[in-house]
């Protein structure tokens, strides 16, 4: 979900999940700007905005200040230009 969002995306390998194992914590950016994510399956929590959600176009949604409608454009042409 990240690597159609992020312009670069680095894994955190020092992030210890207080909570789930799952979890995960990412560094990264848009053309909007820098982010710190922390995900668990489907869902995401942006450490600096202090904002969660779930799903990747709510994502798009919160990094890149898109409508619905434009993260799920963005999303798609992404997907398409990555295979």
């Amino acid at each position: 979900m990240l690597a159609l969002i992020a312009i670069y995306l680095k894994g955190d390998s020092t992030y210890c999940p207080m909570k789930d194992r799952a979890s995960r914590r990412w560094h990264g950016g848009t053309l909007s700007g820098d982010f710190e994510i922390i995900t668990t399956d489907t869902k995401w929590y942006d450490t600096r905005a202090k904002k969660g959600g779930g799903g990747a176009i709510d994502l798009v949604m919160h990094l890149e200040g898109l409508s619905f409608r434009e993260a799920v454009a963005r999303l798609r042409l992404r997907a398409k230009i990555r295979g």
